[in-house]
């Protein structure tokens, strides 16, 4: 098994994720042009903000995932010439690590916001509050999404570093 090309794999797969981040999120912002621009109700209106700062945090997120792991992509080689094993135990660390902050983070809070959102459409009247919140839901949805496929691939890949792991001899 070659621990670092399953490593490079699995990073480019966070790449592709990145990249849909970036994606929706200039989805986000042109759908704030749009309404910027076509918008006539005040409905309509009231989507430009809230439009304009989900899609500015979605691109932040996928630009701020996508390049440290481009820049991982060039150490795993390196990393794992100098010591496999550590090598390996640092990744599942961080895997573990990872898996941790999605089941807090994705599999607990962001349900709540949705839920809350949705439980707040209900009772907010002005273009505004709806607008927010209705953003916010989608924004949490495609967070939800992709952070659901990365969970999964980063189970898979932990699982593989653990098989690796038993492998490799312990260093000192």
């Amino acid at each position: 098994m070659d621990i670092v090309k399953t490593a490079t794999d699995w990073t480019r797969a966070e790449m592709l994720s990145s990249a849909f981040f970036i994606l929706f999120g200039l989805s986000f912002l042109l759908a704030s042009l749009g309404f910027w621009q076509l918008g006539r109700t005040d409905m309509a209106k009231a989507y430009i903000i809230p439009l304009l700062v989900a899609g500015t945090l979605i691109l932040i997120i996928g630009v701020g995932l996508f390049f440290p792991s481009l820049a991982r992509l060039t150490s795993f080689p390196a990393a794992y010439a100098t010591d496999a094993a550590g090598f390996v135990a640092d990744e599942i660390a961080r895997a573990d690590r990872v898996l941790n902050e999605y089941r807090i983070a994705v599999f607990r809070v962001i349900p709540l916001i949705i839920a809350a959102c949705a439980l707040a459409i209900l009772y907010f009247e002005t273009p505004l509050l709806r607008a927010s919140l209705i953003t916010t839901l989608a924004m949490m949805a495609v967070i939800l999404v992709i952070d659901t496929n990365a969970n999964a691939r980063l189970e898979g890949y932990k699982a593989q570093l653990a098989l690796a792991g038993k492998s490799l001899p312990q260093s000192m």
